[in-house]
């Protein structure tokens, strides 16, 4: 059962931390430019900021620009964080908190159908299960308890 649980956890932690990733990325430019493939939903700033801004449409445009900022930059430091497997129970609690917030966003803004089409509740619920998991196979957090070391807490 361990061994499975290590499998399960290593997957969800990958795959949580990729689909942080590959969002955050697109809004900088990463996968290319705005229309340039069908696998570029924002490819700059500017478009995902007018999502984001019609997203948390119930704020103030600033507002709404800052987390917009705030959400980016949790999102790309929860993936990488999450990749890795350092710190990993908390970049699960902040994953979870986050996809949360943000499916109450869509909710509000929306309608309850647009996060539960998108998933994104169960992204949330998954991430805080992941940090409820004793221990995380093939990560940082792992290396630094076998290593006794402890500039990591």
């Amino acid at each position: 059962m361990e061994k499975k649980l290590s499998v399960a956890q290593f997957f969800l932690r990958l795959t949580l931390g990729i689909g942080f990733l590959v969002p955050g990325l697109d809004r900088l430019g990463a996968w290319g430019a705005y229309g340039s493939s069908a696998n570029v939903s924002w490819g700059d700033w500017s478009h995902f900021a007018i999502y984001a801004r019609q997203t948390m449409s119930f704020l103030s445009a600033n507002i709404a620009n800052v987390l917009a900022v705030i959400a980016t930059a949790g999102e790309l430091t929860f993936g990488l964080l999450l990749i890795i497997g350092l710190f990993t129970r908390w970049a699960a609690i902040g994953s979870g908190i986050l996809t949360l917030c943000f499916g109450l966003s869509m909710m509000r803004s929306f309608g309850a159908a647009s996060p539960i089409n998108y998933s994104v509740f169960t992204v949330s619920a998954a991430s805080f299960l992941l940090a409820s998991i004793p221990a995380y196979a093939w990560s940082f957090d792992e290396w630094q308890l076998k290593n006794k070391l402890t500039f990591f807490k």
